[in-house]
């Protein structure tokens, strides 16, 4: 494969990728549902060129004028923003942002103080099943708890996930709605100082957590083996430290200090020493009522970067626009596949026009296999709107 960072080489290939693979059709279309009612012209874009020549408040007023502009700009990046009363311009003060996608932004270096196979940028299979949890959680809350139908989940292009709700009643949301969803769906709560994250209380649980808890419960063992969260001495005094009952602790740090360093077997012990403790000591220790809850939430539950979803100005990278670092594609995939995939088979702009690349094959079909995704999600997405049309129309 060509190397990732020959920006030169990347230059020369972009506007070949625009004009033969980006899907410039859907993607117009899937904005224009995005924005109605009003024209596709009220809607931000912004393109990064080369040498991180950032440029905003761009747009379009149908596909040929899109087509026209990415020939133009060749953006190594390009990014959606909100619909604006009128056509953004730097120069309006009196812009209103009338309507937006809710939107949600998971990023693995959010992780990073519990994966233990890859730091920052750095991402693999094995820490790709957080994301996939993540996805799970968030998609099946969407659905279950919102109703939302429109959901778009695309791959970041390097180390993380974008999920795109478009249902009307999503996109009109205001800032405090917005707030209101993530903070639902946030559990993780404290900064790099705090030990123990997450506090479910002594009162029943809600069935939404009960809920994310058997989807990690699915997972829980596999990410366990990945990661070995206590594996090692500093990581088990992590463990320890999340435990607040004193006597608890010093009994699990006796009996997991002489253990061989398996993370999954002294877990297993630790279960089982939590359960005796808990049958001996009866409502003494209410306030370990969710000990393992709490933990396993604080090892795998999605980590949202909340001011993505609660406010409007931030702009988010387009499906199918190219990662500059990695060359990826950002693809659109099903929620339900995203467990059986493998970043080395994401395309890459490299592999894609390089009909001598021994992945091209295998890229080109996963690339036209995302396009059919998102356009089945659009057609959903068309069809929901003309039927909120005619509702609004006969009212």
């Amino acid at each position: 494969m060509v190397a990732h960072y020959d920006e030169n080489l990347l230059s020369d290939m972009l506007p070949v990728y625009y004009t033969r693979l980006f899907p410039q059709n859907i993607f117009c279309r899937w904005l224009a549902c995005g924005n109605s009612p009003q024209p596709l012209s009220n809607r931000e874009l912004s393109f990064t060129l080369a040498d991180d020549v950032y440029i905003r408040y761009l747009s379009i007023s149908n596909q040929k004028e899109f087509q026209a502009l990415l020939q133009k700009k060749c953006p190594y990046k390009l990014d959606i923003g909100a619909v604006y009363n009128n056509k953004p311009s730097i120069s309006r003060h009196d812009a209103v942002v009338l309507a937006r996608e809710l939107v949600f932004d998971i990023d693995l270096t959010d992780y990073d103080e519990v994966r233990t196979c890859c730091q920052e940028a750095k991402v693999c299979d094995k820490c790709w099943k957080f994301m996939v949890i993540a996805c799970e959680i968030i998609h099946t809350s969407l659905k279950d708890d919102f109703g939302f139908q429109n959901i778009l989940w695309v791959f970041s292009g390097r180390r993380g996930i974008h999920c795109w709700v478009s249902d009307f009643e999503a996109r009109t949301l205001d800032s405090p709605g917005r707030g209101a969803i993530a903070d639902y769906l946030c559990l993780i709560i404290g900064g790099d100082n705090q030990n123990k994250k997450v506090h479910l209380g002594v009162d029943n649980l809600h069935s939404s957590i009960r809920r994310s808890i058997g989807i990690i419960d699915k997972y829980f063992d596999e990410v366990m083996l990945d990661q070995e969260f206590i594996g090692t001495p500093e990581r088990l005094q992590k463990l320890l430290k999340m435990i607040p009952d004193e006597t608890l602790r010093d009994i699990v740090e006796n009996n997991l200090t002489k253990m061989p360093q398996s993370s999954l077997e002294r877990w297993k012990s630790f279960v089982n020493i939590y359960d005796t403790y808990l049958r001996e000591n009866g409502n003494a220790i209410r306030k370990i009522k969710y000990l393992l809850e709490e933990i396993k939430i604080q090892y795998c539950y999605p980590r949202l970067d909340v001011n993505v979803t609660k406010g409007f100005n931030h702009l988010l990278k387009s499906p199918f626009s190219i990662h500059p670092k990695t060359g990826k594609v950002s693809v659109v995939f099903k929620p339900n596949n995203a467990r059986n995939m493998k970043l080395d088979e994401i395309p890459t702009i490299y592999t894609l026009l390089d009909d001598s690349s021994p992945d091209n094959v295998q890229h080109q079909n996963n690339m036209r296999s995302a396009v059919k995704i998102f356009q089945e999600v659009v057609f959903s997405l068309e069809k929901a709107e003309a039927m909120r049309r005619r509702n609004d129309a006969s009212k």
